[in-house]
């Protein structure tokens, strides 16, 4: 199958057999938040202050049944919010999801990701997550998003890593051949695919990553069928993955895991070796980390922007004070002393990071730094911890 049309309408029909992601319908808005779906958080993380403005546009680009999408529009409660998909069955399902749940500032086309120039206008942030790997071409998909992205707009990508899925690809082959001319018959490819799992040996290679990574999620026909029989898949390595973001010409502003492309976790009882990896670029050192650690990167997940974006310096202790701090707005188990961070890690709060929390949430007329330390108690190194945790957001004074 290489003919870019007879792929896409394979994947078409996958979706519609099987309409992804399959969360369930809620009449109230979902629980929780992923920070990366919030305009504010999102921006805070790439570029390290709170953006000017919220009322901004959002495109969701390949939005399958709006699981993302609902998310964007109830985080964004200013945006106006665009999604489109290739699967009409997965359309039906996302209209109803987001009218149920009342997350009514959002359109919805029916439309391949390569043809993103038929949308009106600009957007201040592009989400296409699950998506490009599954494209026939994903460097023209990613070519027809990007001049999409507004000038000072962020996007985030979400695709597959191949290291991370060697035993996913194994399987996929192995039910492709055990189908023979029932190949493309999604149903069939689950049934068989699942036989396939109960018949191995219990100490398979194949049978103990999915059973240690996967299995919850595919309990769900959706979730295995998209795993395993899915018609149209490309992984990527680091190499592979930046031919893709350069292809883009947008500019690389971090992965949004970060903790898992810290090299230390990995090397830091060798201060020898750590020292060593200082000579590596970045690239470089992002491939050392998948070399060593390649179960963990099942997957890329990342910030390109588009210029002009600032890059916030909040190294002196004059820019720190005169700055305007606010709340991050993910954060769960607020106004609790223990709670969950934008990125679901626990942080416990003494009383004095507890009160200049408090005080963020009730400056209403813009006090800096330096008014709510005088007024708490806290020191400012410790608001730098409470920078660094991104429990915080700031503005400059001069804003």
């Amino acid at each position: 199958m290489s003919d870019p049309q007879t792929i896409s309408t394979a994947v078409a029909k996958l979706y519609d057999t099987y309409p992804f992601p399959p969360e369930p319908l809620l009449d109230e808005p979902p629980p929780g938040y992923n920070w990366r779906w919030n305009w504010l958080a999102a921006y805070n993380f790439c570029t390290g202050q709170k953006p000017a403005r919220q009322d901004i546009r959002i495109l969701d680009a390949g939005c399958g049944t709006s699981v993302g999408t609902e998310y964007l529009v109830h985080l964004n409660p200013e945006a106006q919010v665009v999604g489109i998909d290739l699967s009409a069955g997965a359309l039906a399902v996302a209209r109803e999801r987001c009218q149920r749940s009342g997350a009514n500032r959002v359109e919805f086309h029916h439309l391949s990701l390569y043809d993103a120039d038929r949308l009106p206008g600009e957007f201040d942030l592009i989400n296409c997550v699950g998506v490009l790997h599954h494209l026939p071409d994903p460097i023209r998909g990613i070519q027809s998003l990007a001049p999409k992205l507004a000038p000072g707009g962020l996007m985030h990508i979400f695709v597959y890593g191949e290291l991370g899925r060697w035993e996913i690809k194994l399987m996929q082959q192995a039910i492709g051949l055990l189908q023979g001319e029932k190949k493309g018959d999604y149903r069939d490819g689950v049934k068989v695919g699942r036989e396939v799992f109960a018949s191995l040996p219990e100490n398979n290679r194949l049978v103990q990553r999915e059973q240690e990574r996967w299995s919850m999620e595919n309990q769900r026909d959706e979730c295995f069928a998209d795993m395993y029989v899915h018609p149209q898949e490309i992984d990527y390595n680091i190499d592979t993955l930046f031919e893709l973001i350069d292809a883009s010409g947008l500019k690389f502003l971090g992965f949004s895991n970060p903790r898992t492309w810290d090299l230390d976790r990995l090397l830091g009882k060798s201060p020898e070796l750590m020292e060593r990896a200082k000579k590596l670029d970045d690239r470089q050192r992002y491939r050392l980390i998948e070399l060593l650690d390649p179960q963990a990167i099942t997957h890329y997940e990342f910030f390109l922007g588009r210029a002009p974006l600032p890059h916030a310096d909040w190294s002196s202790d004059a820019a720190l004070l005169n700055a305007i701090p606010e709340r991050n707005p993910c954060m769960d188990g607020w106004d609790g002393r223990c709670l969950f961070n934008y990125d679901y890690q626990i942080v416990n709060l003494n009383e004095a990071e507890w009160r200049f929390l408090k005080a963020c949430d009730e400056n209403r007329v813009g006090s800096t730094v330096a008014n709510l330390l005088s007024d708490t108690g806290l020191e400012l190194a410790e608001v730098r911890s409470l920078l660094a945790q991104q429990l915080i957001l700031l503005t400059p004074s001069d804003q």
